[in-house]
């Protein structure tokens, strides 16, 4: 009998009330996971088979790996563990080891349970090496951010000549900072932008400061918009900015040797980080002169549209859109509809460069690869 037999069989025949409906969400993925993975749940409820197609996790639009299914078995206690196919490529604890079976208390209605795998047994015990450049450093693993009484580790990047020389450089400061310079604590790839920057630096560009801000994990949807979407959250964005520019870009510009202007500052994000840096370049056109917008979330609120007919056109801008075909929810048209709209409010047409590809993808690999052009081109 297949599950979608018995499933029909148990709304016949049950009350709806002595049905659950579970849903997974992995949060985050070691750095050791291959791009190409498949995730499978094997539990009590499947006979602990792994590599079982029904529990094949599937991506939503944040890029998470989930599944939601109606378990058979009675109410009560749910055990299962995550694999990538076989019980040889078992997640595993923190050390790479054997990890005891991850629980699940689900009685009616949806539960919900968050996770984060930590290693996966088969991949060097999880142990990767970090990938990030010498002149890469975490200026702080704790910044406090006051608006929202939280903290947030900070990264920055030097350019190769910067003990070397009394320069002053332009600043771009990035949302998901721990996706930016190290695989090691990326959650779903890095850009390398250490890499990228210094192998311009050989070719002659004059460098820039680079400045990562992590997301919040579990807040990074709700810090992400300025507006609330009822389904997903939301509404923190408005305080996440204001920290930006009034508490670590004052402290940037205080300890390093930035050019501080908003001519040569920078905003830059993708998915819902490139929704905020939508939003910050637009709030704050005093602080910001140049703004990459990788992918924007602007299925998330239409608000951001509205929000740049209020605000219109204050200062000059140039504003770098980047999109793929293959990323869905019509991003190349949202794009689109975009430039017109900045465009409506007075922006200049040579000032906002939209660049959508065919091979284009909701991922790091993709935003990695056309970092460096965006750069060259906002700083031209």
């Amino acid at each position: 009998m297949s599950r979608l037999t018995i499933l029909l069989f148990l709304l016949v025949v049950l009350p709806f009330s002595l049905l659950a409906q579970v849903r997974i969400i992995v949060e985050q993925v070691p750095a050791t996971t291959p791009i190409d993975a498949e995730l499978y749940l094997a539990g009590s409820f499947n006979n602990w088979t792994a590599g079982d197609s029904n529990f094949r996790l599937q991506k939503n639009q944040f890029g998470q790996f989930y599944i939601e299914f109606f378990p058979t078995q009675p109410l009560g206690v749910l055990e299962y563990k995550i694999t990538r196919g076989s019980w040889a490529s078992v997640e595993g604890n923190s050390e790479g080891g054997f990890r005891s079976n991850r629980v699940l208390n689900y009685n009616t209605g949806l539960v919900t349970q968050e996770i984060e795998i930590e290693t996966w047994e088969d991949l060097n015990g999880g142990q990767a090496a970090s990938t990030a450049a010498p002149n890469v450093e975490v200026l702080a693993t704790s910044f406090f951010i006051p608006q929202l009484n939280r903290y947030r580790r900070i990264w920055i990047y030097l350019p190769p000549d910067y003990e070397t020389s009394n320069r002053r450089y332009p600043v771009v400061y990035l949302h998901d900072g721990q996706n930016m310079f190290d695989r090691l604590t990326s959650f779903s790839g890095e850009w390398q932008l250490d890499e990228s920057m210094n192998g311009m630096f050989q070719f002659g560009d004059p460098g820039a400061i680079l400045v990562g801000v992590d997301n919040g994990g579990q807040h990074r949807l709700n810090e992400y918009s300025p507006w609330v979407n009822q389904k997903y959250g939301g509404g923190e964005g408005d305080e996440l900015a204001a920290f930006i520019v009034h508490n670590l870009k004052p402290f940037i510009d205080r300890e390093f040797r930035t050019l501080g202007d908003r001519n040569n500052t920078a905003i830059v994000g993708s998915s819902m980080g490139g929704l905020l840096a939508l939003y910050m370049a637009i709030e704050y056109q005093q602080v910001f002169g140049r703004a990459g917008i990788f992918s924007p979330a602007l299925w998330f609120s239409d608000e951001a549209f509205q929000h740049i007919y209020r605000k219109g056109k204050q200062q000059d801008l140039r504003f770098y859109l980047l999109g793929g075909v293959n990323e869905g929810s019509d991003m190349v048209g949202k794009l689109r509809y975009l430039s017109k709209v900045l465009t409506d409010v007075g922006f200049k047409g040579n000032d906002i460069f939209l660049n959508t590809h065919q091979d284009g993808q909701h991922s790091e690999w993709y935003w990695a690869r056309e970092f460096p052009g965006a750069y060259q081109w906002l700083f031209q």
